[in-house]
């Protein structure tokens, strides 16, 4: 009887703690678009986006930890006009002919109870590495409505300088802040 109520404790824990394992989210490309904003000559807040993204998620619920890594195509910039498309693309900009990824990679997240709050991490454009926070705007984790598997989504924002990076050109005509918005959902494989 002894042994027997061992065992079951054994696997009361090991149980508990097989649910309790971090889970790999993959990057859900058809709703993961970072987004951009700037100051266009005190005219207008242009609005552009990529429509390439891919990387993970891990979630350990119980540790209250995660990572994040996502890779931009930089060739897929959205500016809604083709040839403006390309301008972007150029060396003055993001240079996609040398550099066609920008990259995050989180360091530290900073939950408030069950939620990340903020993603520390390092940010790199044009082969330039910069250390950046993502303010958690939402989040979500559960079951996916549609796909009937544990997903998470999450809206993200920082400001950063575009001069940081090596594409600060017209500056300050055309704004050197910029505002990053990350749209992403990832589900599990």
């Amino acid at each position: 009887m002894k042994k027997t109520l061992i065992a079951a404790a054994f696997a009361t824990i090991f149980a508990g703690q097989a649910l309790a394992a971090p889970q790999t989210y993959v990057i859900d490309s058809s709703h993961t678009f970072p987004r951009f904003s700037y100051n266009h000559m005190g005219m207008s807040k242009q609005i552009l986006r990529f429509n390439k993204t891919t990387g993970t998620v891990v979630l350990d619920k119980a540790a209250k930890d995660a990572k994040v890594d996502v890779t931009i195509d930089t060739t897929s910039i959205d500016t809604g006009f083709e040839a403006f498309d390309g301008h972007i693309q150029g060396a003055d900009f993001l240079d996609t002919a040398k550099f066609p990824t920008a990259t995050f990679k989180s360091n530290k997240v900073v939950f408030e109870g069950d939620k990340p709050v903020s993603i520390e991490g390092d940010l790199t454009i044009k082969g330039i590495t910069k250390p950046v926070t993502l303010t958690v705007t939402s989040f979500f984790n559960g079951p996916h409505p549609m796909l009937k598997k544990e997903a998470v989504g999450a809206n993200a924002t920082t400001v950063i300088k575009r001069s940081d990076f090596g594409a600060g050109k017209y500056a300050p005509a055309v704004g050197d802040e910029v505002t990053l918005d990350i749209a992403l959902e990832a589900i599990v494989e």
